[in-house]
């Protein structure tokens, strides 16, 4: 952690690292090769799933799709001293999606999130970082600031919020 006023400034954090980002026409061809469709009729499906997600969330609905989780639509925006002083244009700041992960239990009868359910964790290269010797807030072995990628600790690195 590098910002001097963060509580935990100094101190080496757990972070998820991605290797890469898989987009929808290669999820399409993956797809394609575990089953009967093909990729062009997968993509078709995609792109009306999300013109029909896109068209009941903003029908004040809840989309839930079982096995993955539900989407919702909330709103940013600040509070009006009275009922009688509050607006939209004045008191809504913005639209946002919200998505909440489907959960389960796991074999010990703990909630778990569908997608982290047997996700392990490992360690990611140092970067060029010097672990012989304490660090005391800027990381400064090559000049730049880090906030804790590849790091050791205590926390096991699985976010379950």
């Amino acid at each position: 952690m590098t910002a001097p006023k963060a509580k935990g400034y100094g101190k080496w954090y757990p972070r998820a690292v991605m290797t890469e980002t898989v987009e929808t026409n290669e999820l399409a061809t993956i797809m394609q090769r575990n089953c009967t469709l093909k990729r062009a009729d997968i993509l078709a499906v995609i792109s009306e799933l999300i013109e029909t997600m896109q068209d009941q969330l903003q029908n004040s609905k809840r989309v839930k799709l079982n096995g993955f989780g539900s989407f919702k639509i909330g709103i940013k925006g600040e509070g009006a001293d009275s009922a009688a002083e509050f607006s939209i244009g004045k008191n809504v700041k913005g639209l946002h999606v919200l998505f909440m992960p489907e959960v389960k239990k796991d074999s010990n009868g703990q909630l778990q999130k569908t997608f982290i359910s047997g996700c392990s964790v490992q360690e990611a290269p140092k970067n060029g970082v010097d672990t012989t010797k304490p660090q005391t807030g800027q990381n400064t072995s090559n000049g730049s600031s880090s906030n804790g990628g590849g790091n050791t600790g205590a926390d096991d690195g699985m976010d379950q919020n």
